[in-house]
């Protein structure tokens, strides 16, 4: 387990860039160091007070379903949530493996995309209320959201590009789970919803923050002061969505929506994996410091791709203008 060390398009429409969380760091050399390492993403360590391993026995003991990762030839991962009893809600043990997969992902040089999505056409409902209950006090309930704040930033940061495929409904914490990638992609008839105000509690693994970047801060109080049921048309409207899949026909199978998102994704990822991975290590930088500093960590991301095997090969055929 690593450990935190930080003080196709037809089918697809209305494609959009979003922004997302800022999180200070010092120096760029820094953040780089950061993209690059398996403990990159890290929000709260031991200087916090927050031990990882203490909070990782106490989420072990609440097992049911599974995080499942694939990991395709073509360079584009496929993360599933898999708990359909419980509408694919995490439980203790898929939170734990939720990080663990992470981990993975942050050591898998060769890939450049991951899709996240829920098993049998739902999402994610947030936590499973068996484990809820079980740490409902503060001290337990803010080691759980430290740990789970971590998981998500790391998923955010990882040198691939995410998206979240929304089926059915995203609720709470799987809303949450949507803000941790880069983009969203629903399908028809998905809801995201932020459900905490209905539980007496706001988000805690990030959302608000993400969302607030994503949306703007008078849309995010509109969706968390509201609760409201966030359709692909609204999602589209206020930029939490970035397309939506189209309900597949008989003859399409239960993938159908899965495969369009590959092949969305694929527009992007599209190339040789170091490159992508440094377009994905520039827009974090760009996205989470300031100006001065994401300049120097893109020059230093620069010197890792220059005179590399894409760029000789791209001079030697002259594709510029292509």
């Amino acid at each position: 387990m690593t450990q935190c060390h930080l003080g196709t398009v037809n089918k697809v429409t209305n494609t959009r860039t979003s922004s997302v969380l800022n999180f200070d760091l010092k120096t760029p050399s820094a953040f780089l160091r950061l993209l690059q390492r398996p403990s990159s993403g890290c929000v709260y360590s031991g200087v916090h007070g927050f031990q990882q391993e203490e909070i990782t026995e106490k989420l072990r003991a609440f097992p049911g379903g599974s995080v499942d990762l694939h990991q395709q030839e073509s360079g584009i991962a496929v993360l599933t949530i898999n708990h359909p009893s419980r509408m694919n809600a995490f439980s203790g043990s898929m939170m734990v493996e939720l990080e663990e997969r992470v981990s993975q992902l942050e050591s898998w040089m060769d890939g450049k995309g991951v899709i996240v999505r829920g098993a049998d056409g739902t999402f994610c409902s947030g936590s499973d209320l068996t484990a809820v209950r079980a740490i409902s006090n503060p001290q337990d309930g803010m080691k759980m959201c430290m740990f789970m704040q971590n998981a998500l930033t790391r998923l955010l940061r990882l040198p691939l590009i995410s998206v979240a495929l929304v089926e059915g409904r995203a609720l709470g914490g799987g809303a949450e789970l949507t803000t941790a990638c880069d983009f969203r992609l629903m399908a028809s008839g998905s809801v995201i919803q932020f459900v905490h105000k209905h539980m007496g509690l706001v988000p805690g693994w990030g959302g608000a923050a993400r969302l607030t970047r994503i949306v703007g801060g008078q849309n995010a109080l509109k969706l968390l002061g509201g609760a409201l049921k966030v359709d692909s048309g609204l999602g589209l409207r206020i930029g939490l969505a970035d397309g939506v899949v189209e309900a597949p026909g008989a003859a399409e199978g239960a993938g159908a929506a899965l495969r369009q998102a590959e092949n969305w994704l694929s527009h992007y990822t599209g190339g040789a994996a170091p490159v992508i991975r440094a377009v994905k290590k520039v827009v974090s930088s760009g996205r989470e410091l300031p100006l001065s500093e994401a300049l120097r960590t893109e020059k230093e991301v620069f010197g890792t791709v220059w005179g590399g095997q894409a760029n000789l090969q791209a001079l030697a055929s002259k594709s510029k203008h292509r």
